[in-house]
Parts: C-alpha cells; structure tokens; sequence
C-alpha cells in the first residue's frame, strides 16, 4: 500500500523567520524599555502640563513596548479562529504584535491588517522587522495619529487590538464602531491602565458590546462587538 505524503501545515510563530525577529524583539525589549521609559517619565513629570500624544511618542522612541508574549499567543490563535478579512492595529511601535497577527493571516491565506504608529522611526523600524519576518505583504503601515488614518477604512472590520496611548483608546474605539462587523473582535491591552470610561463603554452591552477581563499578560479586556444597540 503507497503511503501519501505529509504536507507540512503552517509553522505559526514558530517559523523560523518570525520566531527569530520575536525573539529579537524581546530580547531588546528586557535590555532597554525600562531604562528609556524611566527616562521618558521623567522628562515628562518636569513639564508644566502632561505631554501630547506626539511628544509622548517622541521621548518612547527607543521603546519597543511589545505585548506580553501570552497576548501574542493570544492574538495568533485569534486570528486564525477569526479567520479575519480586515485586522486593524492600534500602536505598531517595533512591529512585535503586528508579526504575531499578520502570521495568522498568512497562515490563514486571507486577510489583510492595517497598523497605524504616530512614531515616524518605529514605521521604518516595524516595516524592517515585518520584511525579516516574510510577512510584509500581509500588513499595510500607517504612519499618523489613528484618529485620522483610520478615519476612512474601506471594508469592514473584524478584529482589532488596541495597544497604543491609552488615552486614545476610547477616541479610536468610536472612529472604529461603524466599521465594525457584527461579531468582530477587540483586544484591548494593559488592563489595568485603561480609561474608566473607555471600560465603561465597552463593558454596556446597552451600547452594543459583550466584554470580559482577561489576566493574560499585563491584563486585557476581550471585547465582542453584536451590533445590537440599547
């Protein structure tokens, strides 16, 4: 009897191009992040009023910032449950979570994410890292303030992260909400840093949403969106 042969499936994030840049961009993340943001508050808490989302971005430059290593198993295994046609990134920052996402699109063989960074030098740092990965045509960067770049999307939405400035968080959620497919998805990271009206308004289910708190990582809130209102 012949015996057909074994198609490899898809490697994930252990193929060995997107598990190297990962593995590189953590390890950079535990050598430097907490000596360039104890600079950065710093520089910050000697201003007379609190920085703008612009000049935040500015003293972070150097810092990687990537999402707890759960969360991005997490966000993997999302998106090849979602199978999403349309993924939307707030915060690339070095490309850590966006690597993470656009493997489960490639994987899936759909699907497109968009990721939007306000940090000039993190656009060119994340697209570096996405073309070490493979992955760069599952990914379209935006460099700008979400607010704008991703005021005018052209297909409907069905999985976010949210992983940006925090106080931004409720700004993008609403720029987001008429895109949003009933059913889509939202990921939104450190939990504990979060809005208490951003929370409030994705945990009323009166306002079309169904949330949990998860404590993966740093704490996320894992968010449905039903399209069902009041």
């Amino acid at each position: 009897m012949s015996v057909l042969p074994v198609t490899p499936g898809p490697l994930g994030l252990d193929d060995p191009a997107v598990s190297a840049v990962l593995a590189r961009l953590y390890a950079t993340a535990r050598h430097t992040d907490q000596e360039v943001m104890a600079r950065a508050f710093a520089e910050a808490a000697k201003r007379p009023v609190p920085p703008t989302p612009a000049e935040a971005a500015a003293l972070c430059a150097e810092a990687s910032l990537p999402v707890h290593p759960q969360l991005g198993r997490l966000l993997y295994t999302l998106g090849r449950m979602l199978r999403p046609r349309s993924a939307i990134e707030f915060g690339t920052s070095f490309g850590t979570s966006t690597i993470q996402l656009a493997a489960a699109l490639r994987d899936n063989g759909v699907g497109h994410l968009v990721s939007t960074e306000l940090d000039p030098g993190k656009v060119d740092r994340a697209r570096a890292n996405l073309a070490e990965a493979g992955l760069s045509s599952q990914v379209t960067l935006l460099l700008g303030d979400a607010r704008r770049t991703l005021a005018d999307l052209p297909e409907p939405v069905d999985l976010v992260l949210l992983d940006g400035w925090k106080e931004l968080y409720l700004p993008v959620l609403e720029i987001l909400e008429p895109a949003l497919r009933p059913g889509a998805v939202i990921v939104s990271d450190n939990l504990p840093m979060l809005p208490e009206e951003y929370l409030e308004r994705i945990r009323d289910r009166r306002r079309g949403y169904v949330s949990l708190d998860l404590p993966l990582g740093d704490g996320i809130e894992l968010t449905t969106w039903t399209g069902v209102l009041g």
